[in-house]
């Protein structure tokens, strides 16, 4: 897929542009002040994004300049399964707008484009998770048509305790 919507293309990523994604995602780690957590490499992303079986998908964004195109964000996402809809779903991992392009309409044309892969691929619903301290975020997904899920609580289990977890299998 690719396509263009005001002045905005998105296409699927490539293997080529595992630089751009990693980039990317520090410069969404430090917005979210979670830096110091990314310990994502090149040849990780590559393995995982690009290898035998791919475990997510990667879109980018880009918008026309005179030197030609410029990466302005990426949408990073991967299909989960409802059992109560019998249906695949597509949850959305990462978003971002480098900060000098937002209020283009980048972050909207990201979402729509993944919601048309949502449908394209029978999709029963698309989701993501936002910090609660990010309000312009929060604005912008409401203002979409998307709902907060208030009853439910993530969890997480990772690092010494994911072991400890995979450790009781045995």
């Amino acid at each position: 897929m690719s396509a263009q919507q005001g002045g905005v293309s998105v296409r699927f990523a490539t293997v080529h542009d595992i630089g751009t994604i990693l980039d990317f995602i520090r410069q969404l780690a430090e917005y979210e002040k979670l830096a110091h957590q990314v310990v994502a490499d090149e040849a990780t992303l590559t393995a995982h994004l690009f290898g035998d079986r791919p475990m997510a998908e990667v879109l980018i964004a880009e918008v026309a300049d005179a030197q030609g195109t410029l990466p302005a964000g990426f949408a990073l996402f991967f299909h989960n399964f409802s059992t109560f809809l019998g249906r695949p779903g597509i949850y959305l991992e990462d978003l971002f707008v480098r900060p000098g392009m937002r209020g283009l309409g980048i972050g909207g044309t990201l979402l729509a484009h993944l919601a048309r892969v949502a449908v394209e691929r029978g999709c029963g619903r698309f989701e993501w998770s936002v910090l609660d301290w990010n309000e312009p975020a929060i604005g912008f997904y409401r203002a979409l048509g998307a709902q907060a899920l208030d009853e439910w609580t993530v969890f997480r289990v990772s690092g010494e305790a994911l072991a400890r977890l995979a450790e009781r299998a045995q």
